[in-house]
């Protein structure tokens, strides 16, 4: 053994202690770190479809040291030496992305109980795809039916862990291109998307990661056909949808929304399951965070008919407050999610009338991400989620009404669920929001969008450490800033 290796594990323990010091330290200062690290606060948060921008100034920028040494130089020193590089040059720029005001991407956090989950999944360094060492893949499986539970789905839907929601949407979108085959008599996995001739695939608002997996897919994001949405919503318009439906010559796949990024929109559900019944094509419901919505029976409505679909994408890493990456994605075609996934390898174990984990999903190499999920829910169960649901709900509505009552601010939607959708009351410009957003970005952190033409920031609450103080800090810091940006 390499003497570092041999001298790292004798003394395991206390490097572990170190480790563990190191992580407490870091978490106890969540709530005063930078929700943006200093390096990353000057530069220009804007979509990649934005034009060229003008850039914003940088004050005090912090460039990132590049190692001069090789690495037959730079290498070795053991853990101990990692660590000490490491406090020195890459823990002060994290940002504060687990803590309670970082309000881009709907990014969550990890919770105690996540947190230990995700320790011990290192820790164990499972592959839980076969069922020949199949203690993980047990666990996954209970754990996906815990979470089936949780967002109010039936025994008629099987799942499995995946990556995130871009993933989450891949595969169910696979899953819809095995079936578009079904229906046409092809075998799509086996003999290729080209015999499948031109899809449709239809949306109102669809999130980029749809395109995305058409594109992986080999189905192309010119598949992707937007349908009008309702007026002054984000949510698809199902007498336009059965429109272009009634057009459409043969099957097709409808992607639905449960929570939309710019203002937490819903499809109507049961609606668009009712066409599917007449018109036969494969429903998708994008339920990446808007899945929660369930644990509330105040906004439980809004996923009613969630059951009904083919498919499902909900993202973990994000109301459910676990590491990242986690995601599920359901189906009540697990067949057909076998015959495009499955491998064919004798050391992989069989396919079988219940396939191993390998065999649902692109990924061979699986690692125990439902340990963490697990000990969320054994340790919170429904009613803790459900707490910070409501929280973060309660948090995006008092910071809309802040950004309502503050002077050159402009609500551009109503606060539905957890995101707060605004813009400048003049000249709303990327240029002005860009530099607006990074005036506060060391106390709260949100993340640029257009919303009906118009340049915009949103804020997206779901870690469970935010609090009314984080609040009433971010409404602070966001007066502030567009009161500089006003003189």
């Amino acid at each position: 053994m390499h003497p570092e290796l041999a001298t790292d594990l004798d003394e395991l323990p206390a490097l572990l202690e170190e480790t563990r010091e190191r992580a407490v330290a870091f978490l106890n200062g969540l709530g005063e770190r930078p929700a943006l690290s200093p390096s990353a606060a000057h530069t220009d948060p804007r979509p990649h479809t934005d034009p060229p921008p003008n850039p914003v100034p940088a004050t005090d920028p912090q460039p990132v040291p590049a190692t001069a040494l090789p690495l037959d130089d730079w290498g070795g020193g053991g853990l101990r030496a990692a660590l000490a590089e490491f406090a020195d040059r890459w823990e002060p720029r994290l940002s504060g992305s687990a803590g309670p005001r970082y309000f881009g991407f709907v990014t969550g956090g990890a919770t105690p109980a996540a947190l230990a989950g995700d320790w011990l999944t290192a820790t164990a360094d499972q592959n839980s795809n076969s069922s020949l060492d199949g203690a993980g893949q047990d666990l996954e499986r209970e754990t996906i039916g815990r979470l089936r539970e949780l967002f109010g789905l039936s025994a008629a839907n099987s799942g499995t862990f995946v990556s995130g929601a871009t993933m989450s949407n891949t595969a169910g979108l696979a899953i819809a291109r095995q079936w578009l085959g079904e229906r046409l008599g092809v075998d799509a996995a086996q003999d290729g998307t080209a015999a499948l001739g031109p899809v449709r695939v239809f949306s109102g608002s669809p999130h980029s990661s749809i395109a995305k997996a058409l594109s992986v897919l080999g189905l192309g994001r010119a598949a992707l056909t937007a349908v009008p949405t309702l007026p002054g919503r984000e949510a698809v318009d199902p007498a336009a949808l059965e429109r272009a439906l009634a057009a459409h010559d043969g099957p097709c796949v409808v992607v639905a929304n449960a929570g939309t990024v710019n203002t937490v929109d819903f499809d109507d559900l049961r609606a668009l399951a009712a066409l599917r019944d007449r018109y036969g094509f494969w429903l998708h419901v994008d339920a990446a965070f808007g899945a929660f919505a369930a644990l509330v029976p105040e906004h439980a409505g809004l996923v009613a008919g969630l059951d009904l679909a083919d498919s499902v994408c909900v993202d973990l890493h994000k109301w459910l407050n676990v590491p990242y990456d986690s995601a599920v994605q359901f189906t009540r075609r697990p067949d057909l999610q076998a015959e495009v996934f499955r491998n064919s390898a004798a050391y992989l174990g069989p396919l079988g009338e219940r396939p191993d984990l390998v065999h649902l999903t692109p990924e061979n190499s699986h690692r125990l991400r439902a340990l963490a999920a697990w000990f969320a829910l054994r340790a919170y169960g429904r009613a803790g989620h459900r707490e910070i649901v409501e929280r973060c709900v309660t948090g995006a509505r008092a910071l809309g009404e802040a950004v309502s009552g503050t002077a050159g601010l402009r609500l551009l939607a109503p606060v539905r669920l957890n995101v707060v959708c605004f813009t400048l009351s003049d000249r709303p410009t990327a240029e002005r929001l860009a530099a607006l957003a990074a005036d506060f970005a060391d106390e709260a952190f949100v993340t640029p969008t257009h919303y009906a033409g118009v340049p915009a920031l949103r804020a997206a609450f779901s870690n469970w450490r935010t609090t009314e103080e984080d609040v009433r800090r971010t409404a602070k810091a966001l007066a502030r800033a567009a009161d500089g940006l006003a003189d």
